[in-house]
């Protein structure tokens, strides 16, 4: 039954999942040609910076003689976010434009949490690559205008659930965890050393503070803050 009622959340759980997931990204090749137009545009600004494409790069050490990387969020060999994140960590001084074909905002935060430098979509004007390309040599971060409203209301729902979150007792959390990986009230309850009437209790209270009415958006909202993982 367990195993079962797991099936089912992680199905529920999968299709509203299935958006994060999916692939947001084309080859940076396809379109080469106007970021050329808008990396020349550029060019007699920024004559000492090095840009380049990094569809192809299959280690971190490839990037290491640019300044300016223009990065797809999915390459064949490496995610793009998974080596921005690299790039980060070894505390490379490149400046990262990520381009892509979606506007995910699950992307774009996880790109801006890492610390991209410039996030556009792929059919942007070489006119805006060009202004992103000035404002990463200048230091300064660039977000395509059309993308910046829905990255604040995505800004502000994540803080609501970090808020949410903070009102949840220690006890709560653990219930509200042990809840979104299929466990049933009686298998909580014995798990914690509680009865079962006090893990309803406890749902009851998590369900009203999280803003949810189900086990399945309790479970989504789990995953969604990485209180666990599937």
């Amino acid at each position: 039954k367990k195993v079962s009622k797991m099936k089912m959340i992680s199905s529920s759980v999968a299709g509203s999942m299935n958006k994060i997931r999916s692939s947001i990204a084309e080859p940076i090749v396809n379109f080469v040609n106007r970021v050329r137009e808008g990396v020349s545009n550029a060019w007699n600004y920024a004559k000492n910076t090095n840009i380049s494409d990094v569809a192809g790069i299959k280690n971190i050490s490839e990037a290491l003689s640019n300044k300016i990387n223009l990065k797809n969020i999915n390459m064949p060999n490496m995610n793009g976010l998974e080596v921005l994140q690299k790039m980060k960590e070894k505390r490379m001084k490149i400046k990262v434009l990520v381009l892509t074909i979606h506007s995910e905002v699950e992307y774009l935060l996880k790109a801006v949490d890492i610390g991209v430098n410039g996030y556009l979509l792929k059919d942007s004007e070489s006119a805006e690559l060009k202004k992103a390309i000035l404002a990463a040599v200048n230091g300064e971060n660039y977000i395509q205008p059309s993308l910046i409203p829905v990255l604040n209301s995505k800004m502000i729902d994540r803080d609501k659930d970090v808020m949410k979150i903070e009102s949840l007792t220690r006890r709560e959390l653990e219930v509200l965890k042990n809840l979104s990986i299929g466990m049933y009230n009686k298998e909580i309850a014995e798990k914690l050393d509680i009865s079962e009437r006090t893990v309803k209790n406890h749902i009851s209270n998590i369900f009203k503070k999280i803003e949810v009415t189900d086990r399945t958006q309790a479970a989504v909202f789990a995953i969604r803050n990485n209180l666990i993982t599937i």
